[in-house]
């Protein structure tokens, strides 16, 4: 078994801590609550691929009371532009992420953890490493940027092959935009939330990239 310094172990078990907490407070939401939510992170994401018009974007199926809703994938689809590709990720037995192509809601098939994937071709790791937009799920993120995911590091593996230029954006219910959360050298940052109330939130870009145009896309120095 690994073995972990003090402060190795003191992180994992807040984040643990805090998983246990933000996931009871998403068991908590009505139905109707998680409805509404889903509708206005959809209207925010919808604005944001019409205003970027990218040729490659990466999202995923949100499942139980994850933000956006089980229908996202099909609304980013369509508001992509006619030569636009959406691509899902498809969760591989060491839990890194593959990719393929969304072809509509008969494309997605059962998979482990309650989850649906595409049935296509898979297209590999670094498909991520084209996407213009990559939209990520998320439990909480702070105000660095810095994300907590489920605890699988699926993600975390994933955002290491987006290109400097891309705009990552997690989703979240509103109160998951917190202050700062417990962090490993392992996390990777996000640079964008989109919550409920609040929208697009971007986050200051890191040292050498510059933030996001009016359009929406950013520029490496």
């Amino acid at each position: 078994m690994p073995e972990f310094s003090d402060g190795a172990h003191v992180a994992h078990e807040a984040k643990r801590e805090t998983r246990v907490a933000l996931l009871a407070r998403r068991r908590a939401l009505t139905a109707p609550q998680r409805a509404a939510a889903a509708a206005r992170v959809q209207a925010e994401l919808v604005d944001l691929v019409r205003r970027l018009r990218p040729r490659r974007i990466t999202g995923y199926v949100p499942v139980g009371s994850e933000p956006g809703g089980p229908e996202l994938p099909e609304v980013l689809r369509a508001a992509l532009p006619p030569e636009g590709e959406l691509l899902l990720p498809v969760l591989r037995d060491d839990l890194d992420l593959d990719w393929a192509g969304y072809a509509g809601p008969g494309s997605l098939v059962p998979a482990g953890r309650g989850m649906r994937e595409p049935d296509g071709p898979r297209l590999g790791r670094s498909a991520i490493s084209g996407a213009e937009l990559v939209v990520v799920p998320a439990l909480a993120v702070d105000r660095r940027g810095l994300r907590l995911g489920r605890g699988g590091g699926s993600y975390d593996r994933a955002l290491t092959r987006v290109a400097g230029s891309a705009l990552t954006v997690a989703l979240l219910h509103d109160g998951e935009l917190v202050e700062t959360l417990p962090a490993q050298p392992h996390d990777r940052p996000v640079r964008a939330v989109v919550t409920p109330s609040g929208g697009l939130r971007p986050f200051p870009a890191p040292p050498g990239v510059d933030p996001p145009t009016s359009a929406g896309r950013t520029r490496v120095r």
